[in-house]
Protein backbone atom coordinates (compact mmCIF):
# COMPACT_ATOMS: atom_id res chain seq x y z
CA UNK A 1 0.00 0.00 0.00
CA UNK A 2 1.24 3.49 -0.77
CA UNK A 3 2.18 5.63 2.22
CA UNK A 4 1.41 9.26 2.85
CA UNK A 5 3.09 11.85 5.01
CA UNK A 6 1.48 14.45 7.29
CA UNK A 7 -1.53 12.36 8.15
CA UNK A 8 -4.56 14.31 9.38
CA UNK A 9 -5.78 12.60 12.54
CA UNK A 10 -9.47 12.39 13.46
CA UNK A 11 -11.30 11.36 16.62
CA UNK A 12 -12.87 8.11 15.54
CA UNK A 13 -10.16 7.08 13.09
CA UNK A 14 -9.47 7.26 9.37
CA UNK A 15 -13.06 6.56 8.29
CA UNK A 16 -14.08 9.93 9.78
CA UNK A 17 -12.20 11.62 6.91
CA UNK A 18 -15.22 10.68 4.77
CA UNK A 19 -17.47 12.77 7.03
CA UNK A 20 -17.45 15.87 4.75
CA UNK A 21 -18.85 13.74 1.90
CA UNK A 22 -21.40 12.08 4.18
CA UNK A 23 -22.68 15.43 5.48
CA UNK A 24 -22.66 16.94 1.98
CA UNK A 25 -24.59 14.08 0.39
CA UNK A 26 -26.94 13.79 3.35
CA UNK A 27 -27.92 17.46 3.16
CA UNK A 28 -28.42 17.19 -0.62
CA UNK A 29 -30.73 14.21 -0.17
CA UNK A 30 -32.74 15.97 2.56
CA UNK A 31 -33.01 19.17 0.54
CA UNK A 32 -34.07 17.31 -2.57
CA UNK A 33 -36.61 15.23 -0.64
CA UNK A 34 -38.33 18.31 0.77
CA UNK A 35 -37.97 20.75 -2.13
CA UNK A 36 -37.67 18.51 -5.19
CA UNK A 37 -34.54 20.09 -6.65
CA UNK A 38 -31.38 21.89 -5.73
CA UNK A 39 -29.39 24.41 -7.76
CA UNK A 40 -25.64 24.70 -8.04
CA UNK A 41 -25.62 27.82 -5.85
CA UNK A 42 -27.72 26.10 -3.18
CA UNK A 43 -25.07 23.37 -3.02
CA UNK A 44 -22.72 25.84 -1.34
CA UNK A 45 -24.53 25.41 1.97
CA UNK A 46 -24.13 21.61 2.30
CA UNK A 47 -20.56 21.79 0.94
CA UNK A 48 -19.59 24.49 3.46
CA UNK A 49 -21.50 22.84 6.32
CA UNK A 50 -19.67 19.57 5.64
CA UNK A 51 -16.32 21.28 6.24
CA UNK A 52 -17.60 22.88 9.45
CA UNK A 53 -18.91 19.60 10.92
CA UNK A 54 -15.71 17.66 10.19
CA UNK A 55 -13.64 20.45 11.79
CA UNK A 56 -14.75 19.41 15.28
CA UNK A 57 -13.54 15.83 14.73
CA UNK A 58 -10.03 16.84 13.68
CA UNK A 59 -7.40 16.47 16.41
CA UNK A 60 -5.19 19.22 15.01
CA UNK A 61 -7.44 22.12 14.05
CA UNK A 62 -4.63 24.14 12.48
CA UNK A 63 -3.60 21.21 10.28
CA UNK A 64 -7.25 20.79 9.31
CA UNK A 65 -7.43 24.39 8.09
CA UNK A 66 -4.15 23.97 6.22
CA UNK A 67 -5.53 20.85 4.57
CA UNK A 68 -8.58 22.74 3.30
CA UNK A 69 -6.37 25.50 1.91
CA UNK A 70 -4.07 22.96 0.24
CA UNK A 71 -7.05 21.26 -1.38
CA UNK A 72 -8.48 24.51 -2.69
CA UNK A 73 -5.07 25.70 -3.90
CA UNK A 74 -4.09 22.40 -5.55
CA UNK A 75 -3.38 22.17 -9.26
CA UNK A 76 -6.25 19.68 -9.54
CA UNK A 77 -8.62 22.39 -8.29
CA UNK A 78 -7.22 25.37 -10.14
CA UNK A 79 -6.93 23.82 -13.61
CA UNK A 80 -10.67 23.07 -14.07
CA UNK A 81 -11.60 26.39 -12.47
CA UNK A 82 -9.46 28.35 -14.93
CA UNK A 83 -10.84 26.27 -17.80
CA UNK A 84 -14.40 27.00 -16.67
CA UNK A 85 -13.83 30.75 -16.56
CA UNK A 86 -12.28 30.91 -20.04
CA UNK A 87 -14.85 28.51 -21.49
CA UNK A 88 -17.65 30.53 -19.88
CA UNK A 89 -16.61 33.68 -21.74
CA UNK A 90 -16.25 31.81 -25.05
CA UNK A 91 -19.62 30.14 -24.64
CA UNK A 92 -21.35 33.39 -23.69
CA UNK A 93 -20.04 35.18 -26.79
CA UNK A 94 -21.38 32.38 -28.99
CA UNK A 95 -24.73 32.31 -27.20
CA UNK A 96 -25.20 36.08 -27.34
CA UNK A 97 -24.27 36.22 -31.03
CA UNK A 98 -27.36 34.16 -31.92
CA UNK A 99 -25.41 31.25 -33.43
CA UNK A 100 -27.67 28.71 -31.73
CA UNK A 101 -30.78 30.03 -33.49
CA UNK A 102 -28.88 30.05 -36.77
CA UNK A 103 -28.02 26.36 -36.37
CA UNK A 104 -31.59 25.61 -35.31
CA UNK A 105 -32.90 27.47 -38.36
CA UNK A 106 -30.71 25.50 -40.76
CA UNK A 107 -31.58 22.21 -39.04
CA UNK A 108 -35.28 23.02 -39.18
CA UNK A 109 -35.09 23.93 -42.87
CA UNK A 110 -33.72 20.48 -43.73
CA UNK A 111 -36.26 18.65 -41.58
CA UNK A 112 -34.11 17.76 -38.55
CA UNK A 113 -36.34 17.41 -35.49
CA UNK A 114 -35.62 17.56 -31.78
CA UNK A 115 -34.79 13.89 -31.12
CA UNK A 116 -32.63 13.52 -34.22
CA UNK A 117 -30.81 16.67 -33.16
CA UNK A 118 -30.15 15.06 -29.76
CA UNK A 119 -28.43 12.14 -31.48
CA UNK A 120 -26.46 14.52 -33.72
CA UNK A 121 -25.40 16.46 -30.62
CA UNK A 122 -24.15 13.27 -28.96
CA UNK A 123 -22.17 12.19 -32.03
CA UNK A 124 -20.72 15.67 -32.55
CA UNK A 125 -19.76 15.95 -28.87
CA UNK A 126 -18.21 12.48 -28.91
CA UNK A 127 -16.11 13.28 -31.98
CA UNK A 128 -14.93 16.59 -30.54
CA UNK A 129 -14.10 15.06 -27.14
CA UNK A 130 -12.26 12.13 -28.72
CA UNK A 131 -10.20 14.45 -30.89
CA UNK A 132 -9.43 17.01 -28.17
CA UNK A 133 -9.42 14.80 -25.08
CA UNK A 134 -11.39 17.34 -23.06
CA UNK A 135 -14.72 16.43 -21.51
CA UNK A 136 -15.25 19.85 -19.96
CA UNK A 137 -14.32 21.66 -23.17
CA UNK A 138 -16.88 19.52 -24.97
CA UNK A 139 -19.58 20.38 -22.44
CA UNK A 140 -18.77 24.09 -22.75
CA UNK A 141 -19.01 24.05 -26.54
CA UNK A 142 -22.06 21.79 -26.66
CA UNK A 143 -24.05 23.60 -23.99
CA UNK A 144 -23.16 26.97 -25.49
CA UNK A 145 -24.10 26.14 -29.08
CA UNK A 146 -25.96 22.84 -29.44
CA UNK A 147 -28.16 23.07 -26.34
CA UNK A 148 -30.03 26.31 -27.15
CA UNK A 149 -30.34 25.22 -30.79
CA UNK A 150 -31.86 21.90 -29.75
CA UNK A 151 -34.30 23.60 -27.39
CA UNK A 152 -35.46 25.80 -30.28
CA UNK A 153 -36.06 22.62 -32.29
CA UNK A 154 -38.21 21.10 -29.54
CA UNK A 155 -35.68 18.66 -28.09
CA UNK A 156 -36.14 17.30 -24.58
CA UNK A 157 -33.93 19.65 -22.48
CA UNK A 158 -32.53 17.12 -20.00
CA UNK A 159 -32.10 14.48 -22.71
CA UNK A 160 -30.17 16.94 -24.88
CA UNK A 161 -27.93 18.04 -21.99
CA UNK A 162 -27.36 14.40 -21.09
CA UNK A 163 -26.40 13.64 -24.70
CA UNK A 164 -23.80 16.42 -24.67
CA UNK A 165 -22.35 15.23 -21.36
CA UNK A 166 -22.39 11.67 -22.72
CA UNK A 167 -20.34 12.78 -25.70
CA UNK A 168 -17.80 14.32 -23.33
CA UNK A 169 -17.63 11.07 -21.33
CA UNK A 170 -17.16 9.04 -24.53
CA UNK A 171 -14.20 11.15 -25.61
CA UNK A 172 -12.69 11.24 -22.13
CA UNK A 173 -12.88 7.45 -22.13
CA UNK A 174 -11.45 6.91 -25.61
CA UNK A 175 -9.23 9.86 -26.56
CA UNK A 176 -5.50 9.02 -26.77
CA UNK A 177 -4.68 12.50 -25.41
CA UNK A 178 -7.13 12.28 -22.50
CA UNK A 179 -5.54 12.41 -19.04
CA UNK A 180 -7.56 9.35 -18.02
CA UNK A 181 -6.26 7.33 -20.98
CA UNK A 182 -2.68 8.32 -20.24
CA UNK A 183 -3.01 7.68 -16.49
CA UNK A 184 -4.71 4.30 -16.92
CA UNK A 185 -2.16 3.09 -19.48
CA UNK A 186 0.98 4.28 -17.70
CA UNK A 187 -0.18 3.05 -14.29
CA UNK A 188 -0.47 -0.46 -15.77
CA UNK A 189 2.77 -0.23 -17.72
CA UNK A 190 1.23 -0.58 -21.20
CA UNK A 191 1.10 1.57 -24.34
CA UNK A 192 -1.60 4.16 -24.97
CA UNK A 193 -2.39 3.09 -28.59
CA UNK A 194 -2.85 -0.50 -27.47
CA UNK A 195 -5.13 0.53 -24.64
CA UNK A 196 -7.26 2.71 -26.92
CA UNK A 197 -7.58 -0.09 -29.46
CA UNK A 198 -8.55 -2.65 -26.82
CA UNK A 199 -11.21 -0.44 -25.22
CA UNK A 200 -12.84 0.58 -28.50
CA UNK A 201 -15.28 -2.34 -28.38
CA UNK A 202 -16.61 -1.32 -24.98
CA UNK A 203 -16.97 2.34 -25.95
CA UNK A 204 -18.81 1.60 -29.20
CA UNK A 205 -21.23 -0.82 -27.54
CA UNK A 206 -22.00 1.69 -24.80
CA UNK A 207 -22.42 4.47 -27.39
CA UNK A 208 -24.84 2.32 -29.40
CA UNK A 209 -26.91 1.60 -26.31
CA UNK A 210 -26.92 5.30 -25.46
CA UNK A 211 -28.15 6.27 -28.94
CA UNK A 212 -30.92 3.67 -28.78
CA UNK A 213 -31.95 5.08 -25.40
CA UNK A 214 -31.99 8.64 -26.74
CA UNK A 215 -34.17 7.68 -29.68
CA UNK A 216 -36.51 5.56 -27.57
CA UNK A 217 -37.04 8.22 -24.91
CA UNK A 218 -36.98 11.21 -27.24
CA UNK A 219 -39.56 9.75 -29.62
CA UNK A 220 -42.18 9.96 -26.88
CA UNK A 221 -41.49 13.61 -26.14
CA UNK A 222 -43.37 16.39 -27.89
CA UNK A 223 -41.52 19.61 -27.29
CA UNK A 224 -42.40 23.16 -28.19
CA UNK A 225 -40.66 24.20 -31.40
CA UNK A 226 -39.74 27.87 -31.47
CA UNK A 227 -40.72 28.09 -35.11
CA UNK A 228 -41.00 31.85 -35.13
CA UNK A 229 -37.51 32.26 -33.73
CA UNK A 230 -36.10 29.65 -36.09
CA UNK A 231 -37.60 31.26 -39.18
CA UNK A 232 -36.45 34.72 -38.18
CA UNK A 233 -32.82 33.88 -37.43
CA UNK A 234 -30.17 36.26 -38.68
CA UNK A 235 -28.07 34.58 -41.45
CA UNK A 236 -25.04 36.53 -40.24
CA UNK A 237 -24.95 34.39 -37.10
CA UNK A 238 -23.79 31.40 -39.15
CA UNK A 239 -20.47 33.22 -39.70
CA UNK A 240 -19.78 32.44 -36.04
CA UNK A 241 -19.24 28.82 -37.07
CA UNK A 242 -15.83 29.90 -38.38
CA UNK A 243 -14.36 30.79 -34.95
CA UNK A 244 -16.06 27.69 -33.51
CA UNK A 245 -14.36 25.46 -36.10
CA UNK A 246 -11.02 27.18 -35.55
CA UNK A 247 -11.34 26.81 -31.78
CA UNK A 248 -12.12 23.11 -32.10
CA UNK A 249 -9.12 22.67 -34.41
CA UNK A 250 -6.85 24.48 -31.94
CA UNK A 251 -8.17 22.34 -29.07
CA UNK A 252 -7.44 19.19 -31.06
CA UNK A 253 -3.96 20.32 -32.06
CA UNK A 254 -2.89 21.64 -28.65
CA UNK A 255 -4.96 19.52 -26.28
CA UNK A 256 -5.23 22.65 -24.12
CA UNK A 257 -8.70 24.06 -23.53
CA UNK A 258 -7.36 27.34 -22.08
CA UNK A 259 -5.27 28.03 -25.19
CA UNK A 260 -8.21 27.09 -27.40
CA UNK A 261 -10.83 29.16 -25.58
CA UNK A 262 -8.50 32.16 -25.24
CA UNK A 263 -7.94 32.29 -28.99
CA UNK A 264 -11.55 31.28 -29.56
CA UNK A 265 -12.90 34.12 -27.43
CA UNK A 266 -10.79 36.67 -29.32
CA UNK A 267 -11.83 35.23 -32.69
CA UNK A 268 -15.49 34.92 -31.74
CA UNK A 269 -15.65 38.38 -30.19
CA UNK A 270 -13.86 39.95 -33.14
CA UNK A 271 -16.10 38.18 -35.65
CA UNK A 272 -19.26 39.22 -33.78
CA UNK A 273 -18.14 42.86 -33.69
CA UNK A 274 -17.00 42.98 -37.32
CA UNK A 275 -20.26 41.44 -38.56
CA UNK A 276 -22.36 43.83 -36.48
CA UNK A 277 -23.84 41.14 -34.22
CA UNK A 278 -22.67 43.05 -31.16
CA UNK A 279 -20.66 46.13 -30.22
CA UNK A 280 -17.14 46.07 -28.87
CA UNK A 281 -17.79 48.68 -26.21
CA UNK A 282 -20.96 50.52 -25.38
CA UNK A 283 -21.30 53.56 -23.12
CA UNK A 284 -24.88 54.37 -22.27
CA UNK A 285 -25.75 56.78 -19.42
CA UNK A 286 -29.44 55.75 -19.59
CA UNK A 287 -28.73 52.10 -18.78
CA UNK A 288 -30.89 50.82 -21.65
CA UNK A 289 -29.60 47.79 -23.55
CA UNK A 290 -30.15 48.56 -27.20
CA UNK A 291 -27.58 46.11 -28.46
CA UNK A 292 -25.35 43.54 -26.78
CA UNK A 293 -21.71 44.53 -26.33
CA UNK A 294 -18.54 42.78 -25.19
CA UNK A 295 -18.00 45.60 -22.70
CA UNK A 296 -20.82 47.86 -21.58
CA UNK A 297 -20.71 50.90 -19.29
CA UNK A 298 -24.13 52.06 -18.13
CA UNK A 299 -25.41 54.76 -15.82
CA UNK A 300 -23.54 57.83 -14.64
CA UNK A 301 -21.74 59.13 -11.59
CA UNK A 302 -21.79 56.85 -8.56
CA UNK A 303 -24.43 54.65 -10.22
CA UNK A 304 -22.16 53.71 -13.11
CA UNK A 305 -21.75 49.96 -13.68
CA UNK A 306 -19.59 47.90 -16.02
CA UNK A 307 -20.86 44.65 -17.47
CA UNK A 308 -21.40 43.14 -20.92
CA UNK A 309 -20.95 39.75 -22.54
CA UNK A 310 -17.44 39.12 -21.16
CA UNK A 311 -18.53 40.07 -17.64
CA UNK A 312 -21.63 37.86 -17.88
CA UNK A 313 -19.56 34.93 -19.14
CA UNK A 314 -17.24 35.12 -16.15
CA UNK A 315 -20.09 35.68 -13.68
CA UNK A 316 -21.98 32.65 -15.02
CA UNK A 317 -19.16 30.39 -13.79
CA UNK A 318 -18.85 31.80 -10.25
CA UNK A 319 -21.31 29.39 -8.67
CA UNK A 320 -19.60 26.27 -9.96
CA UNK A 321 -16.17 27.73 -9.12
CA UNK A 322 -17.10 28.30 -5.46
CA UNK A 323 -18.68 24.86 -5.20
CA UNK A 324 -15.59 23.25 -6.72
CA UNK A 325 -13.30 24.99 -4.22
CA UNK A 326 -15.39 23.73 -1.30
CA UNK A 327 -15.47 20.18 -2.69
CA UNK A 328 -11.72 20.13 -3.29
CA UNK A 329 -11.30 21.00 0.37
CA UNK A 330 -13.32 17.88 1.26
CA UNK A 331 -11.29 15.78 -1.17
CA UNK A 332 -8.02 16.85 0.46
CA UNK A 333 -9.42 16.08 3.92
CA UNK A 334 -10.24 12.54 2.79
CA UNK A 335 -6.77 12.11 1.31
CA UNK A 336 -4.79 13.55 4.21
CA UNK A 337 -6.97 11.61 6.63
CA UNK A 338 -6.05 8.42 4.73
CA UNK A 339 -9.69 7.62 4.15
CA UNK A 340 -8.98 6.68 0.54
CA UNK A 341 -6.23 4.25 1.59
CA UNK A 342 -8.49 2.80 4.28
CA UNK A 343 -11.19 2.14 1.69
CA UNK A 344 -8.81 0.65 -0.85
CA UNK A 345 -7.16 -1.58 1.74
CA UNK A 346 -10.53 -2.90 2.89
CA UNK A 347 -11.63 -3.66 -0.66
CA UNK A 348 -8.32 -5.30 -1.59
CA UNK A 349 -8.96 -8.06 0.93
CA UNK A 350 -12.29 -8.95 -0.72
CA UNK A 351 -10.81 -10.23 -4.01
CA UNK A 352 -10.53 -14.04 -4.07
CA UNK A 353 -10.19 -14.73 -7.83
CA UNK A 354 -9.82 -12.92 -11.17
CA UNK A 355 -13.50 -12.03 -11.42
CA UNK A 356 -13.55 -10.86 -7.80
CA UNK A 357 -10.44 -8.76 -8.42
CA UNK A 358 -12.12 -7.03 -11.37
CA UNK A 359 -15.20 -6.29 -9.28
CA UNK A 360 -13.00 -4.86 -6.52
CA UNK A 361 -11.00 -2.71 -8.95
CA UNK A 362 -14.26 -1.43 -10.43
CA UNK A 363 -15.77 -0.65 -7.06
CA UNK A 364 -12.58 1.12 -5.97
CA UNK A 365 -12.43 3.40 -9.00
CA UNK A 366 -16.18 4.06 -9.17
CA UNK A 367 -16.37 4.97 -5.48
CA UNK A 368 -13.33 7.24 -5.42
CA UNK A 369 -14.09 9.01 -8.70
CA UNK A 370 -17.74 9.41 -7.72
CA UNK A 371 -16.85 10.92 -4.35
CA UNK A 372 -14.12 13.16 -5.75
CA UNK A 373 -16.00 14.13 -8.90
CA UNK A 374 -12.65 13.59 -10.65
CA UNK A 375 -11.42 10.59 -12.59
CA UNK A 376 -7.69 11.05 -13.26
CA UNK A 377 -6.73 11.42 -9.55
CA UNK A 378 -8.86 8.37 -8.73
CA UNK A 379 -7.04 6.36 -11.43
CA UNK A 380 -3.69 7.42 -10.00
CA UNK A 381 -4.81 6.41 -6.50
CA UNK A 382 -6.06 2.98 -7.55
CA UNK A 383 -3.92 2.15 -10.59
CA UNK A 384 -0.32 1.44 -9.62
CA UNK A 385 -0.83 0.59 -5.94
CA UNK A 386 -3.88 -1.64 -6.19
CA UNK A 387 -5.14 -2.50 -9.68
CA UNK A 388 -1.75 -3.52 -11.05
CA UNK A 389 -0.79 -5.85 -8.14
CA UNK A 390 -4.26 -7.41 -8.15
CA UNK A 391 -4.10 -7.92 -11.90
CA UNK A 392 -0.68 -9.54 -11.69
CA UNK A 393 -1.76 -11.74 -8.79
CA UNK A 394 -4.69 -13.22 -10.73
CA UNK A 395 -3.16 -13.15 -14.24
CA UNK A 396 -5.41 -10.38 -15.59
CA UNK A 397 -4.14 -8.56 -18.68
CA UNK A 398 -2.76 -5.08 -17.90
CA UNK A 399 -4.76 -3.82 -20.89
CA UNK A 400 -7.84 -5.15 -19.16
CA UNK A 401 -7.08 -3.45 -15.82
CA UNK A 402 -6.31 -0.21 -17.70
CA UNK A 403 -9.70 -0.45 -19.42
CA UNK A 404 -11.48 -1.12 -16.13
CA UNK A 405 -9.83 1.92 -14.56
CA UNK A 406 -10.64 4.25 -17.43
CA UNK A 407 -14.10 3.04 -18.40
CA UNK A 408 -15.43 2.79 -14.84
CA UNK A 409 -13.97 6.18 -13.91
CA UNK A 410 -16.01 7.76 -16.72
CA UNK A 411 -19.35 6.48 -15.44
CA UNK A 412 -20.66 8.04 -12.22
CA UNK A 413 -18.14 10.90 -12.36
CA UNK A 414 -20.15 12.27 -15.31
CA UNK A 415 -23.59 11.37 -13.97
CA UNK A 416 -23.89 11.98 -10.24
CA UNK A 417 -25.66 15.26 -9.43
CA UNK A 418 -22.89 16.75 -7.23
CA UNK A 419 -20.01 16.16 -9.65
CA UNK A 420 -18.32 19.10 -11.42
CA UNK A 421 -19.42 17.80 -14.84
CA UNK A 422 -23.13 17.99 -13.98
CA UNK A 423 -22.86 21.25 -12.02
CA UNK A 424 -20.89 22.71 -14.93
CA UNK A 425 -23.61 21.60 -17.34
CA UNK A 426 -26.53 23.12 -15.46
CA UNK A 427 -24.50 26.32 -15.07
CA UNK A 428 -24.61 26.77 -18.85
CA UNK A 429 -28.32 25.95 -18.95
CA UNK A 430 -29.17 28.36 -16.13
CA UNK A 431 -29.78 31.43 -18.30
CA UNK A 432 -31.20 29.55 -21.29
CA UNK A 433 -34.81 29.06 -22.33
CA UNK A 434 -34.78 25.71 -20.49
CA UNK A 435 -32.84 25.87 -17.19
CA UNK A 436 -32.12 22.53 -15.54
CA UNK A 437 -31.38 21.08 -12.13
CA UNK A 438 -28.67 18.49 -11.51
CA UNK A 439 -31.20 15.76 -10.74
CA UNK A 440 -32.95 16.38 -14.04
CA UNK A 441 -29.78 15.76 -16.05
CA UNK A 442 -28.40 12.80 -14.07
CA UNK A 443 -30.71 10.06 -15.48
CA UNK A 444 -30.06 11.12 -19.08
CA UNK A 445 -26.29 10.73 -19.20
CA UNK A 446 -27.03 7.51 -21.06
CA UNK A 447 -23.46 6.77 -22.14
CA UNK A 448 -22.17 6.66 -18.57
CA UNK A 449 -24.96 4.37 -17.40
CA UNK A 450 -24.54 2.19 -20.49
CA UNK A 451 -20.78 1.95 -19.95
CA UNK A 452 -21.38 0.93 -16.34
CA UNK A 453 -23.61 -1.93 -17.53
CA UNK A 454 -21.25 -2.94 -20.36
CA UNK A 455 -18.22 -3.20 -18.08
CA UNK A 456 -20.02 -5.22 -15.41
CA UNK A 457 -21.38 -7.62 -18.04
CA UNK A 458 -17.85 -7.98 -19.42
CA UNK A 459 -16.60 -8.80 -15.91
CA UNK A 460 -19.26 -11.46 -15.43
CA UNK A 461 -18.52 -13.01 -18.85
CA UNK A 462 -14.75 -12.52 -18.62
CA UNK A 463 -14.56 -10.56 -21.89
CA UNK A 464 -11.08 -9.11 -22.42
CA UNK A 465 -9.68 -10.49 -19.17
CA UNK A 466 -6.74 -12.26 -20.80
CA UNK A 467 -6.33 -10.24 -24.01
CA UNK A 468 -2.84 -9.23 -25.20
CA UNK A 469 -1.03 -10.59 -22.15
CA UNK A 470 2.12 -11.46 -24.13
CA UNK A 471 2.19 -8.03 -25.72
CA UNK A 472 1.73 -6.38 -22.34
CA UNK A 473 4.54 -8.39 -20.74
CA UNK A 474 6.88 -7.51 -23.58
CA UNK A 475 6.13 -3.79 -23.15
CA UNK A 476 6.54 -4.01 -19.38
CA UNK A 477 9.89 -5.79 -19.79
CA UNK A 478 11.03 -3.12 -22.24
CA UNK A 479 9.99 -0.36 -19.82
CA UNK A 480 11.80 -2.08 -16.96
CA UNK A 481 14.99 -2.46 -19.05
CA UNK A 482 14.99 1.23 -20.02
Amino acid sequence: MQKKLNKLEFYGGEWVSFLPFIVFLGMIILTTFYYGSISDGALWLPAFSALIVAFFFAKDKKQYSTTIINGMASTEAIIPIVCWIFAGVFSRILRTSGLALGIAGVASSVGIGGTFFVVISFVASAVFATASGTGFGTIATGMGVLYPAGIALGAHPALLAGAIVSGGAFGDNLAPVSDTTICSATSQGVDVPGVVKSRLKYALVAASIAIIGMIAYGSGYTGVVSSADVVQYDPRTLIMLVPVALTIWIAIKTGDIIVATTIGSVLAGGTAVLTGLMDFIQIDPTGEVVKEALIRVSGSGLDRTVDGVIYTGIASMLQVVILALLLFGSIQIMRDGHGDLKLLSALENVAKNAKGAEFVISFMIITLSGLMGLNAPAILAVGASFARPLGEKYGISPYRTANLLDAQSNTLVYALPWTPAIIYTIGFAKDSAAPLTALQVTPFVFYSWAMLAVMFVSIILGIGRYDNIKQAKAIQAENAAS
